[in-house]
């Protein structure tokens, strides 16, 4: 996590400040000037990201020092304050937007996490996250989901089969000679969920050993009907067309998980500030 992070942020500076650096702060501001600055909730949220927030402002100036007033995965009100920085103040302006940008992200994931977690309160149904995440922001956005109290599916594809369609197609379009290859080349302590569109497919992958099943853009009723057939042998992981509002309906028909790529592709950033407010 650290690694990612760290090369995560050394890219996002870069593109930011280029070969010249920010040249609207140095115009301004001299080298010794020293200042503190707010992070300020102007909504209700969920933080998360305050880990990478802080590393920003510690990488641009060292001596920073970086006071966090809340933590991930606390609530927080309208007008409250997060965190407060301390340092050099041209360090505190040119780390501003990069320590922003991923803050006001992994804060609105971690809000629609929790957002989605309500609706299915009080049952058994645990959403999950998924791989549809920004290009090397996968270790935040899932502590981001995990902050606002959904869950994970796996990280990447070193750490779970998952035979999706497009991986039955090139095996010949059949589940069963999917399956009997993941069992016979995979990893012997790694659990097989395979993909399945239909209830016909979902027949094949229980005979032939699925540990999990998803069931892939199916309607409510096509739901129902696979968890009658499951008869709860394994679980059942529903996915494609998930909403907020369907959520409690997908509850109530006992799967037991929902994969929401939402939750990392398209959850709104939240909308954080930081203000100077002392310079000395």
């Amino acid at each position: 996590m650290d690694a990612f992070l760290d090369r995560l942020i050394s890219l996002a500076l870069e593109e930011d400040l280029g070969a010249a650096g920010d040249i609207t702060t140095d115009a301004l501001i001299p080298v010794d000037a020293q200042g503190t600055a707010e992070l300020i909730a102007k909504e209700r949220l969920v933080i998360a990201g305050l880990d990478a927030f802080a590393r920003v402002f510690e990488r641009v100036d060292p001596s920073s020092k970086v006071e966090l007033l809340t933590r991930d995965g606390q609530e927080v009100q309208s007008k409250a304050l997060v965190a407060r920085v301390r340092g050099s103040m041209r360090g505190l302006l040119t780390a501003e937007r990069t320590a922003l940008n991923i803050v006001q992200r992994t804060s609105g994931m971690a809000t629609m996490a929790q957002q989605v977690m309500a609706a299915v309160r009080g049952t058994k149904l645990r959403i999950l996250d998924t791989r549809k995440t920004s290009p090397g922001m996968r270790s935040l956005s899932k502590l981001a989901v995990k902050a606002g109290g959904a869950f994970n599916h796996r990280f990447g594809l070193f750490d779970g089969v998952l035979i999706k369609d497009n991986h039955i197609a090139a095996v010949g379009g059949s589940v069963r000679e999917a399956l009997r290859r993941a069992r016979t080349n995979a990893p012997q302590l790694v659990k097989i969920e395979i993909e399945v569109t239909n209830l016909d497919q979902l027949a094949a992958a229980l005979e032939e050993g699925a540990d999990v099943v998803m069931l892939d853009n199916m309607d409510d009723e096509q739901i129902r009907r696979a968890v009658e057939l499951t008869g709860g042998r394994i679980p059942l992981e529903v996915s494609g067309g998930i909403t907020l509002e369907r959520l409690p309906r997908l509850a109530k028909l006992g799967v037991d998980f929902v994969s929401m790529g939402a939750l990392t592709h398209s959850a709104r950033a939240m909308d954080l500030s930081l203000e100077i407010v002392q310079a000395h």
